[in-house]
């Protein structure tokens, strides 16, 4: 569980980053999470957009995909999610 502290520290490191990944009219499926699984081990910390043609609401849609790839939800803002989560290889990020 990340503090208030913590995030806003990745707020801050996610402001710049453009998203790599959007949720379409299907939603989130286990080969979208198989995905951002793989990305999150590289970069830990991402941007997923949800396009206007997606049905589902958008805190359920953070809600899967945070609990699919067992990442920490930073912040869902407009049609965007930052979530993040620590690389057992390439450790980049260290949190305050």
């Amino acid at each position: 569980m990340l503090t208030g502290k913590q995030k806003r520290f990745l707020r801050s490191k996610a402001h710049h980053l453009n998203p790599i990944f959007q949720v379409g009219k299907t939603g989130v499926n286990e080969n979208m999470i198989d995905q951002i699984s793989d990305v999150l081990e590289k970069r830990e910390l991402i941007k997923i957009s949800i396009l206007q043609n997606c049905f589902e609401d958008k805190d359920e849609v953070a809600k899967e995909i945070g609990e699919g790839t067992e990442a920490e939800i930073v912040q869902i803002i407009g049609n965007t999610i930052v979530i993040y989560r620590e690389s057992d290889e390439n450790k980049q990020i260290k949190l305050p």
